[in-house]
């Protein structure tokens, strides 16, 4: 997005005494983790009596921007003081801000005493094409530890937007202490790079060069600026994003049944909604979705389905909708309270 964020900051409550049912396995793994609270009087000049929800005004949120973990660009930004967490994952290129239903999701999460929580990592913005799922799940599981550890986490729903939601399937498969806090997950656009990409007249010779550099052993080293000109990519994740079975190709309409489940099959231990936008402009016009979007239901463990008739791939012509299907699921298949995971 090219419009900057604006956010304004309260003080956070004082942290619970007791602690959540994660603290004696993952404490301490975010211990160097440091939140930035700015107080009700800050250069913001918000005063007590002006903090009125989530939303101040178009790309103003009000919350809590915090550090959870030691690299400079492991900030978030949280909504709402509640122990029931929806995390934000977004795609290729984003950051925060990074679709327009952010703003009424936050707003009505609030009322339902959840908090929102938007991320960045290594991946985010232009830093996609020299990181991976793998770095992408690790810093993940450092934002949900901290939850866990500094805010007293009841459970968190993970929602992907794009290719966040291949970062969901990776880090469920990676079965990290942390990913027990996970109820739900929602996948938004879940459409595939691959078959994107294919469309367009150099990825074929791009795959064969990302090929050979890998086999060659430089699989780290960036690949022509031809490649990709919104970011510089190594061979790996071009050939991750754009080859067949690559690591990044998940939902790709040509993978069969049983190599779908194969990919995410892992899935169907949490209740997933897939929401599926039926004029996503990344989706070749080959490609039946209906079709498409029934297979990736089925291989999920029959995640509940969204179509979102007219929908473009972020929603932006469709937000209300989206923040209802999305805040309904959230009511029905996210935490209730207090119980133990391992159990």
């Amino acid at each position: 997005m090219t419009t900057s964020p604006s956010f304004s900051s309260s003080s956070a409550a004082t942290s619970a005494s007791s602690t959540s049912w994660f603290s004696g396995i993952v404490r301490g793994r975010s211990d160097r983790s440091s939140s930035v609270k700015m107080s009700n009087s800050s250069a913001f000049g918000m005063g007590a009596a002006d903090f009125g929800g989530p939303i101040k005004g178009k790309n103003q949120f009000r919350g809590v921007l915090f550090k959870y973990g030691s690299k400079a660009i492991q900030v978030a930004f949280r909504t709402g003081d509640y122990q029931r967490q929806v995390i934000f994952i977004g795609g290729l290129t984003d950051g925060f801000l990074a679709t327009e239903y952010l703003e009424p999701l936050a707003i009505a999460l609030d009322k339902e005493k959840w908090s929102l929580v938007q991320f960045l990592m290594s991946s985010s913005y232009s830093g996609y094409g020299t990181t991976s799922l793998k770095q992408d799940a690790l810093e993940l599981d450092q934002l949900i530890s901290y939850l866990i550890n500094k805010e007293n986490s009841e459970g968190v729903v993970l929602l992907g937007h794009s290719t966040g939601c291949q970062d969901i399937v990776h880090y469920m498969h990676t079965n990290a202490a942390c990913s027990r806090a996970v109820r739900a997950a929602i996948l938004q656009a879940p459409v595939s790079d691959r078959e994107y990409r294919a469309t367009l007249p150099e990825t074929a010779a791009m795959i064969d060069l990302a090929s050979s550099m890998i086999k060659e052993g430089q699989g780290s080293e960036l690949m022509p600026n031809e490649a990709d000109p919104s970011a510089p990519i190594t061979a790996y994740r071009y050939h991750s994003l754009c080859a067949y079975m690559g690591d990044d190709d998940m939902f790709s309409s040509d993978l069969s049944d049983d190599q779908l489940k194969q990919r995410l099959g892992h899935m169907t231990t949490i209740p997933c909604q897939v929401i599926f936008s039926m004029a996503d402009e990344y989706v070749p016009e080959y490609v039946d979705k209906k079709s498409l979007v029934a297979r990736l239901c089925r291989a999920l463990g029959d995640a509940e389905k969204v179509e979102i008739e007219y929908g473009n791939h972020s929603l932006s012509n469709r937000v209300e909708e989206a923040v209802r299907a999305m805040v309904d699921f959230v009511k029905r298949d996210g935490p209730k309270g207090w119980d133990d995971p391992w159990n």
